[in-house]
This record gives C-alpha cells, sequence and structure tokens, in this order.
C-alpha cells in the first residue's frame, strides 16, 4: 500500500487576487471560475484524482459561479471552507467577525455545491488561537492554514514592492505569509488542543529540513528559468519526503493551470508571465510524480487517516502497524 498524501488547491478568483494586491476595480468582483475550473477538472479527471478545493463564500454568493462550484462537487471533490471576504488577516478579526465569515460560507457553500465544508483554510495562511476554537466549536475536523517555512517574510517583502497599498493596507497585511518563526512549525500533521476541544492541522507541505516552499507556483516559477531545475527540484523534495516519513499535502491555485494569455491582469503573480499549456503540463507531470509513491486523496481522507492514527496509539493492541501505513 502506498502511503496517503493529500492535495488541495485554493480557489482565489481574480477580484481576490486584486483586492489583496490593492488594485482597484476588485469591488465589481471580476471572475476567471468559468474558464479554470473545467480545466483543472480535466487534469485531475484524466488522472482519476480528487482534492480538496477550498472555496470563497464570496464566489459561491454570486450567481454567475454557481454552475462551475457546482461541478467541482458534482466531479467528486471535497469542498472546503475559504473565508467569505478573502481577507489575509483574520487574525485582527473578533469573534463575532470570525462567526460570521464561516457562517456565510458554510451557507452559501452548502446550498451551491451540496456540501458543508469541514476543514479550513485562512486566506493568506491567516489563523490564530480565536479562529481555530471557533472552527472547533462549529465542527469542523481539519484546519490546513499553517505553512511551516522562514521565507515568509521575504515572500512578503516581494509582494509589497508590486503593490501600491496605504500605510493602513500594509498594516492589515504584515502578518501575510507568516512570520519568520513559521519556519519552526511541524511539517507532519498535529493536533492543536483547546478546552473546546481538538482539531488536526495538516500543514502545507515545504522541503523537510530546509523548509523551503515546494508548492506548485513555486516550481513553476523556477520553471521559468530552467524546467529542468524546477522539475527536480520537485524530485528532491518528493524523495525528502519520503526520507523523512512527512506525507506532503500539496498546494495549488488556479493561476497555476492559467497563463498570459489567459490573464493579463495579474502580471504579479508567480510564472504569470509564461503562456498556460507548459503550466499546465508541469503540474500534470510533478501530480503524475506523486502518485508514483503516494496514495493522493483529499484532506478529509487525510485527517480520517490521522485521527485513526491516534486512536490506534490511545489504544496499541487496536492493531497500531495499518494506521501507521496509511499516514506516513
Amino acid at each position: 500500500m502506498k502511503p496517503i498524501a493529500s492535495l488541495s488547491l485554493d480557489l482565489d478568483n481574480k477580484w481576490s487576487y486584486m483586492k489583496t494586491h490593492g488594485d482597484a476595480g476588485w469591488d465589481k468582483y471580476p471572475t476567471y471560475l468559468d474558464l479554470v475550473v473545467p480545466r483543472f477538472l480535466k487534469v485531475l479527471h484524466e488522472r482519476d484524482l480528487k482534492m480538496t478545493v477550498f472555496i470563497v463564500g464570496q464566489d459561491a454568493a454570486r450567481e454567475e459561479n454557481f454552475e462551475s462550484l457546482a461541478s467541482i462537487s458534482a466531479a467528486g471533490h471535497e469542498i472546503g471552507n475559504h473565508s467569505f471576504n478573502h481577507e489575509p488577516w483574520l487574525h485582527l478579526y473578533s469573534e463575532q467577525e470570525l462567526v460570521r465569515e464561516l457562517a456565510k460560507t458554510e451557507e452559501h457553500l452548502e446550498r451551491v455545491t451540496g456540501q458543508c465544508p469541514i476543514g479550513f483554510r485562512g486566506p493568506g495562511f491567516s489563523f490564530c488561537d480565536l479562529l481555530l476554537k471557533t472552527l472547533i466549536r462549529r465542527g469542523y475536523k481539519y484546519d490546513c492554514s499553517t505553512f511551516p517555512t522562514y521565507l515568509g517574510p521575504l515572500a512578503r517583502m516581494y509582494y509589497f514592492m508590486s503593490t501600491k497599498l496605504t500605510a493602513e493596507q500594509r498594516a492589515e497585511r504584515k502578518q501575510l505569509f507568516g512570520k519568520f518563526n513559521e519556519g519552526f512549525r511541524p511539517l507532519k500533521p498535529f493536533t492543536w488542543n483547546f478546552p473546546e476541544g481538538q482539531l488536526t492541522e495538516i500543514p502545507v507541505t515545504t522541503m523537510p529540513l530546509f523548509k523551503v516552499p515546494i508548492h506548485a507556483s513555486y516550481i513553476l516559477y523556477l520553471a521559468q528559468f530552467s524546467r529542468f531545475t524546477a522539475i527536480n527540484y520537485w524530485r528532491m523534495a518528493l524523495t525528502m519526503c519520503r526520507m523523512m516519513g512527512v506525507a506532503p499535502s500539496l498546494l495549488l491555485h488556479p493561476l497555476d493551470f492559467m497563463g498570459c494569455d489567459d490573464e493579463k491582469d495579474l502580471a504579479f503573480f508567480p510564472a504569470m508571465g509564461r503562456s498556460a499549456e507548459p503550466k499546465v503540463e508541469l503540474v500534470s507531470e510533478m501530480l503524475d510524480m506523486m502518485s508514483q509513491h503516494y496514495d493522493i486523496r483529499p484532506l478529509k481522507d487525510h485527517a480520517a487517516a490521522i485521527a485513526e492514527l491516534h486512536a490506534k496509539h490511545d489504544n496499541p493492541a487496536s492493531g497500531r502497524a495499518s494506521a501507521l501505513r496509511a499516514s506516513r
């Protein structure tokens, strides 16, 4: 049996990138979902893979997106909560604001996709203890907002250099992509423990030991300079995950399946200077390489395997070995 790994996509829409970037016109909610959703569904279908798609509530509230979002659930993919307003400063929200953010998204997602989410990822990897406790109280089974890398401040600096944000907007975004000490967080899944209960955390996987990013947008960025280097960087990441016993949780974004021939307003995003076809080919190759070594599942399956492992550890006589194999 191959060990379980997980695959997810943060379905950030055009308006959400513009909003975070400080660009005018985001509040007209421009969308590319009707273009990108069929494209990534095709890649997954060709490989008989299922993943978790984290959807922004504002998109599920807008009728022009209903068909695209419903098609994700209809294809058998898990639906996750990616907040309602896609603001990467959830750590600044009050409890009342967090409850409203989650509840509105849950309502629209269930209405449009038929699924009520049990997993959450914060936009820009934003989270705080109050958010985690709120997730527990609302019955969520897992979170995957941690991004264990030391390079968050550098990514934020690069991002700020391409924006024209006000001082207030920069203050809101001052923790975007995380602090340096996020690199000390574990790569392997773990459990948050609060008086409210427990919540499984599945981090976005970074390179074991070095903690540099390995999700698809970074591989595509490297491929701008050398496809050979990019694919071998990914191969090394998979090798190190196997050596260190890390079950990778690979993160995708919609712009991993789009290029400058599709969208010219988001040139600030890594690798958006390339056309779509070579990007889709490279992401497809990444998935094929990952499938050679891992049983790729949605995050709900990954979280369930982790919960089973913990239950086996609590009761060693109940066949712990099978759960260990499933969750490596």
